[in-house]
């Protein structure tokens, strides 16, 4: 009987650890599939970490960067990523992507029309010469389609280095006249908000409101959108920022690209708040006309996000 407890006992542990490797080897037969997907519609190798995802990489050696008067050398974090994790539907994927100034527009169009979503844009050093910026991006959908798309970036990237190999620091086309003359009269028409006006400066708020740490604030605290016009009627810059919810933030991006309104930074500016909104800083030059009715149109659209008809 004890014998027969030992085979038993040998035989049920037998098939455990005969199940194991069977159950891990068609999980690496998975993900061995789709590296070769991700290579397939990337040509970049993939490496598939203990935890089951595919990350590809492109370090950014191409152009030499130096901080607070030191070179930086690439592994010191001018590395560009890309993280796919098999779920229902395909893969999630999230990554990093190196830019330089004259390369986020480009990028960023790239991954909106690959179906991707930019979920931040911000620096990571200071005193960098070429100043060095980082777009981060998400999606979730065919695998081939996700890869493709994170291709489109990194090549969106690597055409305007092609074209220019030192990285520019103008957006180029015309500049506008800081001691130019702008009517606000048109624009507090179509904002229907009075503005603020100095040093030729006509400034629009757009206040929201929110809570803090259970403390209601609103636009006095920070809570707004605004847009500032300098220049003249002809031609004029606009800067400002789009406060928005998490589910404004894809759409406002995509309104202010369709009228090349450039988006120079995406991120947080607080911690703790109800509803967790979202900062997007941007520059826009044309016409005064030109440059508010793009803005109303992102404005528009956070409407129609929060009346749940976008």
């Amino acid at each position: 009987m004890r014998n027969i407890r030992k085979l038993l006992l040998a035989t049920s542990v037998g098939f455990t650890i005969l199940a194991a490797p069977v159950h891990a080897q068609d999980n690496l037969d998975n993900l061995d599939n789709l590296a070769a997907l991700i290579f397939e519609a990337s040509h970049a190798e993939a490496t598939i970490t203990e935890d089951g995802v595919a990350r590809i990489g492109w370090t950014r050696d191409d152009v030499e960067v130096s901080v607070d008067g030191m070179r930086l050398d690439p592994p010191a974090g001018l590395g560009s990523w890309a993280a796919f994790k098999p779920v229902e539907g395909g893969v999630m994927v999230m990554g990093d992507t190196v830019v330089f100034e004259d390369e986020i527009t480009a990028a960023m169009d790239a991954a909106l029309e690959g179906g991707l979503t930019v979920t931040a844009l911000h620096n990571h050093f200071i005193f960098d010469d070429p100043p060095v910026y980082f777009m981060h991006i998400g999606g979730h959908g065919d695998t081939t389609r996700m890869a493709a798309a994170v291709k489109s970036v990194w090549d969106a990237i690597k055409a305007v280095r092609q074209a220019n190999p030192v990285p520019q620091r103008s957006f180029g086309g015309a500049t506008p006249d800081p001691d130019g003359v702008i009517d606000p009269a048109p624009l507090t028409d179509l904002f229907n908000v009075e503005p603020t006006i100095g040093e030729g400066v006509v400034k629009y708020t757009f206040p929201r409101l929110g809570r803090m740490h259970g403390v209601e604030i609103g636009g006095s605290m920070g809570l707004t959108t605004w847009a500032a016009f300098s220049g003249s009627d002809e031609l004029a810059a606009v800067d400002g920022d789009f406060i928005m919810t998490e589910d404004e933030v894809q759409p406002v991006l995509r309104a202010l690209r369709e009228h090349d309104i450039h988006v120079v930074a995406l991120h947080n500016h607080m911690v703790g708040g109800e509803p967790i909104y979202y900062f997007l800083h941007y520059w826009g030059v044309g016409s005064t006309k030109e440059l508010a009715e793009a803005l109303s149109s992102a404005r528009d659209v956070q409407d129609r996000v929060e009346a749940g008809s976008y």
